[in-house]
C-alpha cells in the first residue's frame, strides 16, 4: 500500500526593514523536491481517511454536546429538588409555627377549611391573641348577618393586624413567611370552608404547593397590603402577572414580591447628587449600553442616561468629551404633556419607538427615543412613568387643597396628603417596575397605574374623588373654628356656612372640606348620587382603607367604574364591527343598550336624508348620564352623514 509522506518545507527568509511596519507573514511555500508525487495518490484512500476524520470529529462533537447537555439537565434538575426541598422546608416553617388550634372550626355556615384556620390562627398571634379569642372578639363586633361567616372571620383577623401599619410599604414583606401568610390567606378568602366538611383533617396532610388563588381573593387582599397594589388597579395587576395561566402560584407571588422588594431597596439605598434637588426621590434611571436613550434635536439624536424622579425628568448627554450636564424638564407643572411619537433620520418617522414631553411651551419639549429590537414594550411602560407623575400632580391641583391654604391645618393629617398621593403614584411605578423585570406584563401598562388609568376611565373622576378623601380626610382639630360646626351623618354633605360647599365624610369618620371641592366633578349627577348611598351598613370599620365584610369608599367606587368600564368596552368593539360591515345592515346594534325606541325611531327615519331630524330624535330619548351611549351616538351620526353622502 502507497505510504503518504508530509511534504517537505523549506522555510521563507524574514526579512526586515528598519523603520518599516511589519508585515503579515506570506504562509510557507510548498518545494520543488517534495516527495509527493500526485499520480501515485490514490484518491480513494484519501477520501476515506478524510471521511474516518470527519466522522471521528462528529462523533465527539455529539458525545460532548450529549454530555453538557445531561449535565445541564442533571444541573437544572438538581436545582429543581433544592427548589422544592426550600419551599417545603419554608412551608413547614409557616404552617407547624402554629403550636395548635384554638379556633373553633364549625361555624354557621359549615366546617372551617385548613387555609382558613392557618390564616386565623397566624394573624391572631401576630395580633398577641389566640384564634378563639379573634373569633369571639368579631363575633362581638360583627352584626349578626356575617359574625358566623368564615370569610368575614378571616378578613378581619387578617385586616386587624394590617389596620396596625401606616407605611407606605408594609416591613413585613420582606420576609417570606409573611409572604406565605398572605397568599394563605388569599386561598383562605376564597374557599374559607372545608368542601368534605370534616373537622379531623389537620395540618399533617396540609401543603399549599400547586395551589392557585383567582382575581377575585387577590382584588380583596392584596391591596390590603400596603405598598403591593392598588384597590384601582388591582384587576389589571392580577391579569398581567397571571397572564393565561390558571391563576397566581406561590412562585409567581413571591417572584413577584421579591422583585418589588428589590426596587424599593435600590430607591433607598440611591444616593441624590448634585444634579437633583434634594427633595427628590430617584425612581428609576434609563441608562444601557444594549438598549440606549437617545434625545432628539433637529434630526440628530444624542444618547445619554435619563433619571425620573418624583417632580422631573432629568437626562445627561454623552458627549465626546465625557458626560455633559444634564437637563431638568419639570413634570409638576400645569402644562406638562406626554405622548407616543415617531423618530427617524430627516424626519422621516420611521420608529414608533419615541414619546413626546413637553413643560410648559414648545421650546420645553424633548424627544425622547427608547431603542428596544424586541418591540414598542420599553416605550409603553416610560410612557406610563412619566404619564403617571404628570396624572398624579394634575389630581393634587384638581382635588387638594392648595399649600397656602390655611384650612389645611384645621384637618389633622391633612398637610400630608400631597406626600400620600405621590406616595402612591410612586408605588405604582414601583409596581410596573417589578413586572416589567420578572417579564410579566400580559396587560396595557397604562391600566397598571392608577392616576393615568383614572383620568381617562368612566367613573374614574368619582374614583378620585374618593382618594381625594382618602389622603386629606382626617379629624378636626378641636381649636380649629370648623370644629365647632354641627357635621351631620356619615357619608353625607354638610352644608359649611363659610364657604356655602359641603363637607364629606369618610367611613371612619374623616373630614374633607367642601372648600378643597373645587373640581366640577364634584357638582356632577353620579358622583352626587355616589356620595348619597355610600354608607356602611353592616360592616367592621378598622380603619378608612379597611372594612370587614363591606367595601371601602373607592372599592365602592372602583365597583361602578368597573361596571362602565365593560360597557364601554363592549360598546367600543360593536362600534367597529358597525364600522366593518355597514350601519345599514347594523342597525339592531343599538339593541345591546337596550335602545328599542331609538333603533325603532332609526328605522323609521333612516330612508328620509334628514340627519339632523335623526341626531334629534335620538338626543330626545337618550339621558345624559350613560356616556356609553352618547358616544355610540355621536359616531353613528358620523357614520350615517358619510352613508347618506356616499347615496
Amino acid at each position: 500500500m502507497l505510504q503518504l509522506q508530509p511534504p517537505r518545507f523549506l522555510p521563507l527568509p524574514r526579512c526586515s526593514i528598519p523603520g518599516s511596519r511589519r508585515r503579515r507573514a506570506r504562509p510557507p511555500a510548498l518545494a520543488f523536491r517534495s516527495q509527493w508525487k500526485l499520480p501515485e495518490v490514490n484518491a480513494d484512500a484519501v477520501q476515506d481517511r478524510v471521511r474516518s476524520w470527519l466522522s471521528r470529529a462528529r462523533g465527539a462533537v455529539v458525545d460532548a454536546t450529549k454530555v453538557a447537555r445531561e449535565k445541564g439537565i442533571r444541573k437544572e434538575e438538581a436545582d429543581v429538588r433544592k427548589k422544592q426541598r426550600k419551599e417545603e422546608v419554608e412551608e413547614q416553617g409557616l404552617v407547624f409555627a402554629v403550636p395548635e388550634i384554638t379556633v373553633d372550626r364549625q361555624v354557621g355556615g359549615g366546617w372551617l377549611s385548613m387555609d382558613a384556620v392557618v390564616s386565623i390562627e397566624q394573624f391572631a398571634r401576630l395580633n398577641g391573641l389566640t384564634g378563639r379569642k379573634v373569633q369571639r372578639i368579631f363575633k362581638a363586633l360583627a352584626h349578626e348577618h356575617v359574625h358566623s361567616d368564615a370569610r368575614s372571620l378571616v378578613e378581619y383577623c387578617c385586616f386587624r393586624y394590617l389596620s396596625r401599619d401606616n407605611s407606605d410599604f408594609h416591613p413585613n414583606l420582606r420576609e417570606v413567611a409573611f409572604q406565605r401568610l398572605v397568599f394563605v390567606t388569599m386561598l383562605a378568602w376564597e374557599d374559607p370552608y372545608d368542601e368534605d366538611n370534616d373537622p379531623h383533617s389537620s395540618l399533617h396532610n396540609y401543603s399549599i404547593l400547586g395551589r392557585f388563588v383567582g382575581e377575585d381573593a387577590f382584588v380583596r387582599i392584596a391591596p390590603a397590603v400596603a405598598g403591593v397594589a392598588d384597590v384601582s388597579t388591582a384587576h389589571h395587576l392580577f391579569r398581567a402577572l397571571v397572564g393565561t395561566e390558571k391563576g397566581l402560584t406561590l412562585d409567581l407571588w413571591t417572584t413577584y414580591l421579591g422583585e418589588l422588594i428589590k426596587v424599593h431597596h435600590g430607591r433607598q439605598t440611591h444616593k441624590i447628587g448634585d444634579n437633583f434637588l434634594s427633595d427628590e426621590q430617584v425612581l428609576c434611571i434609563g441608562s444601557s449600553k444594549k438598549r440606549p436613550v437617545l434625545k432628539w434635536e433637529q434630526n440628530t439624536a444624542w444618547p445619554g442616561h435619563l433619571t425620573l424622579t418624583n417632580k422631573a425628568l432629568y437626562f445627561e448627554a454623552i458627549g465626546l468629551a465625557g458626560m455633559k450636564k444634564p437637563l431638568r424638564l419639570d413634570l409638576t407643572d400645569h402644562n406638562s404633556r406626554v405622548q407616543k411619537a415617531k423618530v427617524g433620520p430627516f424626519g422621516s418617522r420611521l420608529f414608533d419607538s419615541a414619546v413626546s414631553v413637553s413643560s410648559g411651551s414648545v421650546s420645553n419639549e424633548w424627544t425622547l427615543e427608547f431603542v428596544d429590537f424586541g418591540g414598542e414594550m420599553r416605550r409603553d411602560v416610560w410612557l406610563a412613568f412619566i404619564n403617571e407623575i404628570i396624572s398624579v400632580y394634575k389630581f393634587i391641583r384638581e382635588y387638594g387643597p392648595s399649600d397656602d391654604d390655611p384650612t389645611i391645618h384645621h384637618v389633622y393629617g391633612a398637610h400630608e396628603g400631597k406626600k400620600r398621593a405621590v406616595s402612591s403614584a410612586t408605588n405604582s411605578i414601583a409596581r410596573l417596575q417589578s413586572l416589567q423585570f420578572i417579564r410579566r406584563l400580559h396587560e396595557d401598562p397604562a391600566k397598571l397605574v392608577q392616576f393615568s388609568y383614572l383620568s381617562g376611565a368612566p367613573f374614574g373622576d368619582v374614583v378620585l374623588q374618593t382618594l381625594a378623601v382618602n389622603f386629606w380626610g382626617g379629624s378636626l382639630i378641636k381649636n380649629s373654628k370648623l370644629a365647632n360646626e354641627r357635621l351631620p351623618q356619615k357619608h353625607k354633605h354638610s352644608e359649611n356656612s363659610s364657604s356655602g360647599r359641603s363637607h364629606v365624610l369618610d367611613i371612619d369618620g374623616s373630614v374633607y372640606l367642601g372648600k378643597w371641592m373645587t373640581s366640577p366633578s364634584w357638582a356632577s349627577s353620579h358622583s352626587v348620587s355616589f356620595w348619597k348611598g355610600s354608607s356602611v351598613k353592616h360592616g367592621v370599620i378598622l380603619s378608612k382603607s379597611l372594612v370587614v365584610a363591606d367595601k371601602n369608599l373607592v372599592e365602592k367606587a372602583m365597583v361602578a367604574c368597573k361596571e362602565k368600564s365593560k360597557v364601554v368596552e363592549k360598546t367600543h368593539a360593536t362600534i367597529i364591527a358597525a364600522t366593518v360591515e355597514g350601519i345599514p345592515s347594523n342597525i339592531d346594534l343599538f339593541k345591546v343598550f337596550d335602545c328599542h325606541l331609538v333603533a325603532w325611531l332609526i328605522k323609521q327615519m333612516v330612508s328620509s336624508i334628514k340627519l339632523l331630524t335623526v341626531i334629534a330624535v335620538v338626543d330626545m330619548y337618550i339621558c345624559d348620564c350613560c356616556l356609553a351611549r352618547i358616544q355610540i351616538l355621536c359616531l353613528f351620526s358620523i357614520r350615517l352623514h358619510f352613508y347618506f353622502a356616499q347615496i
